[in-house]
Parts: C-alpha cells; sequence; structure tokens
C-alpha cells in the first residue's frame, strides 16, 4: 500500500529536505526511520525539496510498503525513531498512483521578519532579523500585484530547472503584530528561491527604498536583477501542501455518514 505523511521540520539543522551528496538532509533522517520501522531500505517520493535551513509544518512525502501496520499508526511508530527536530504529523493511506509532486497542489509558505531593534535569541533559528523600521502597508499594496497568474522569471534563482516561469498566485498577503511581520503566499506552485526573493523585493519597499508599484515593473522585466535581494532561508516556512483533486475524490467517495460528520 502507499503511505502518504505530512511532515514537519525545523530545518536548522539539515542541507534541505531532498537527499544530496556532503550533507544531510531531512529525507535521508526520515528514510533512516522507515528502514529502522520496517527493516528494509525504502525509498520515500517528496512534494516540495525546501532549501538549507528552510523550515515545514506540512511537508508532504509517501512510499509504498506491505505491512499490518495500520497506515494511521505509522506516524507513531516513526516519530518514536525520529529526532526531536523532525515529526511526522499524519501518516494515512492514498491510492497507489498518488504522487506528492506530479499532481495537482496549492501550497502555502510564510516568511516571518522581527523587525525591533535587537533579534529574538528564543526564536533566532525562525524569523529574520530587521533592524530598520519597515511599512508593513506598503508591502502589503506591493504584494498585490503579484495575485493571479504571471510570469516570474524576475523572482527565479538562477538553475531552476522548471520548463515554464508562469505561476498562479492564489492569495498574498503582509501583516503586522507588534514587531513581527509575516509575509504569507498561497499558489499553484513556486520556482528556486522564489518566495525568498519577493520577500527580499517586499523588505526593500518596506524600507522605502522603491514604492510598492515598483512590483509591477519588475515582474514585466522578467529579469532576476530587476528584483530585490534573496532573503536568508530561516525565515521560511512550508505551512502546508493541499491537494484538490485528491481531496474531492477522498470526499465524492465517502459514504453519506461520513460527509455528514
Amino acid at each position: 500500500m502507499r503511505i502518504k505523511l505530512t511532515i514537519a521540520y525545523d530545518g536548522t539543522a539539515y542541507g534541505g529536505y531532498q537527499s544530496q551528496t556532503n550533507t544531510v538532509a531531512v529525507q535521508d533522517v526520515l528514510e533512516k526511520a522507515i528502514e529502522d520501522l520496517f527493516g528494509r531500505k525504502i525509498r520515500t517520493m517528496g512534494a516540495s525539496r525546501t532549501d538549507t535551513g528552510v523550515h515545514a509544518e506540512g511537508n508532504v512525502a509517501c512510499f509504498d510498503v506491505d505491512t499490518r501496520i495500520a497506515p494511521g499508526k505509522i506516524a507513531f511508530a516513526l516519530n518514536a525513531r525520529l529526532p526531536e527536530d523532525i515529526r511526522v504529523l499524519e501518516s494515512r493511506e492514498v491510492p497507489a498512483d498518488f504522487h506528492p509532486r506530479f499532481q495537482r497542489t496549492v501550497k502555502t509558505y510564510e516568511y516571518r521578519i522581527i523587525n525591533r531593534t535587537f533579534p529574538d535569541p528564543l526564536t533566532r533559528h525562525f524569523e529574520f532579523h530587521y533592524y530598520y523600521a519597515l511599512d508593513e502597508k506598503k508591502m502589503n499594496e506591493a504584494a498585490q500585484y503579484i495575485l493571479g497568474e504571471h510570469d516570474f522569471a524576475s523572482f527565479a534563482a538562477s538553475g531552476f530547472s522548471s520548463k515554464t516561469t508562469v505561476r498562479n498566485i492564489y492569495a498574498a498577503e503582509v501583516v503586522r503584530e507588534g514587531d513581527r511581520i509575516t509575509f504569507r503566499i498561497t499558489g499553484n506552485g513556486f520556482l528556486y528561491n522564489m518566495v525568498r526573493i519577493l520577500a527580499g523585493t517586499l523588505i526593500e519597499i518596506g524600507a522605502g527604498k522603491y514604492p510598492p508599484e515598483k512590483m509591477q515593473e519588475i515582474l514585466n522585466a522578467r529579469d532576476r536583477a530587476a528584483a530585490g535581494p534573496t532573503a536568508v532561508a530561516r525565515g521560511l516556512v512550508l505551512k502546508k501542501i493541499e491537494y484538490p483533486d485528491a481531496d474531492q475524490a477522498k470526499s465524492e467517495s465517502a459514504s453519506p455518514t461520513e460527509q455528514t460528520m
């Protein structure tokens, strides 16, 4: 059967989610726990590769296994074998053709900023400290320019492998609570470093370097050099990944009793 895992992790100590040479990735640690549980090597399929230092509250992976362990209990068994900075939040069976990366998704990210004189030592791994004043209203105004379908070539780091730089952004906002500012964005997918480049550009707008309407000019340029810097990784968290088609199929297959519960 195919098992889908929803995974949360503190990415500080890892070279991203996906396995690679010369560094330890979240995938390596997860697959070691799976091997310990089932007694053999099992390769997982991940949804989002998240860079070094980037965190997740809702990344997704899946794998195939023949086991008598109830799907919902696998999360408990894996968490007993994982370090404290990685946790499986849910494990459940999905159709055999489900793939976390090759079907329609809706992804939500947050970029978190602490905007005050001194950083917070307790949250230093999870937010970017910015000393100078930021105008979150101008940042939010600028964020509205990226709503809808656009060519985001200006916000793609070099070396990206995507066939197209066109993406559809469903929601984008910048909000402040006290001295903390959050840039929240939801879309059908994101280019390599896209959210961090958007965050870096919004920070420059919030600092008064550019007016909010500069965002439209940057989009039109389709040139990475037109956008702001890539914001540091530690402020970024993958909040959740949704699968509209899979969720609809699950809802339609539920019994009338299950649908009303």
